[in-house]
């Protein structure tokens, strides 16, 4: 690499690095006013970030709650308290009742819409007693090209999402984040159990029990990217291509089978295509999105 190209790389770099510190500062200056703030928390990596950026800036001024239900995975449980324990800030859990609601029990294309109803209606109580705070998610700037019924959910409430204000992608958030040495910072998005489900098919806390389960094994058993995709009686795998080599090794294959039928399933399969974010939308045509107006 010639001198003139090294310079280049060097002043791109360092624009990035202006271009990121100058989204952060938004960042501080959109939490400042909006004081003070409920975090809606799940313990991922955008919310984790989101909280520890309002503790630091707003102090106690800022509350980070958590909703519990059968559709947070166990891991997203112990990781949410072990990062508010490090960021040490004013935290509380409630329990939400979505699978109360029939409409999201019969998981349609915008079940999401009917969860974050919920969430943001226990969470607007706390507001409520928390000096009419603002509510605020995590939802980032990549989050606007992807299909997300519960978006409409937090305009109705109300809900600001200050990473997208401020223009932060996922990339960006990750970075800030090791840059704070967040233990969330690395690892694989997170999303609730009942994503793991193909849109039409009924969602039980039985059926969020085993592929909790399911997952858990996974990751004992030393996988890092993962998703068990539950479609009666059939469960289909899904891994981050190194982790789909392991897979494919006949001895572990055999292990897998054996342990996902012990959990209920008739037929155990490998996606080939590997784990990628959102894969029960890929069923949905545009005029399907379109309709739930989001």
């Amino acid at each position: 690499m010639g001198l003139r190209s090294l310079l280049g790389t060097f002043f791109l770099i360092e624009w990035m690095a202006m271009e990121l510190k100058e989204k952060e500062r938004k960042l501080e200056e959109l939490l400042k006013s909006m004081a003070p703030v409920v975090v809606a928390f799940s313990g991922g990596v955008d919310s984790s970030y989101l909280a520890y950026k309002a503790h630091e800036v707003l102090g106690d001024q800022a509350l980070a709650v958590m909703a519990m239900s059968p559709s947070v995975p166990s891991r997203q449980n112990r990781m949410a308290d072990r990062t508010v324990k490090q960021i040490g800030m004013a935290f509380r859990k409630i329990h939400s009742y979505e699978l109360e609601i029939e409409e999201y029990k019969a998981n349609p294309a915008n079940r999401c819409y009917y969860c974050k109803d919920e969430l943001f209606n226990r969470l607007q109580m706390i507001a409520e007693e928390y000096e009419s705070a603002t509510i605020l998610d995590g939802l980032n700037a990549d989050d606007l090209g992807d299909f997300r019924p519960g978006r409409k959910a937090g305009e109705e409430h109300r809900v600001r999402s200050p990473l997208m204000e401020a223009g932060l992608t996922k990339a960006e958030i990750r970075e800030l984040s090791r840059n704070a040495h967040l233990p969330t910072a690395d690892q694989p998005a997170s999303a609730c159990l009942a994503s793991r489900f193909p849109y039409g098919v009924t969602i039980t806390e039985e059926k969020l029990r085993i592929v909790d389960e399911g997952e858990e094994f996974l990751r004992k058993s030393g996988f890092s990217v993962f998703r068990v995709r539950h479609h009666d009686p059939l469960v289909r795998l899904e891994f981050g291509m190194e982790d789909l080599k392991k897979a494919l090794d006949p001895e572990v294959a055999k292990q897998l089978a054996r342990h996902f039928k012990k959990l209920g399933y008739k037929y155990v399969t490998l996606d080939l295509e590997g784990y990628r974010t959102g894969s029960a939308n890929e069923v949905l045509d545009p005029a399907q999105t379109e309709s739930f107006d989001v």
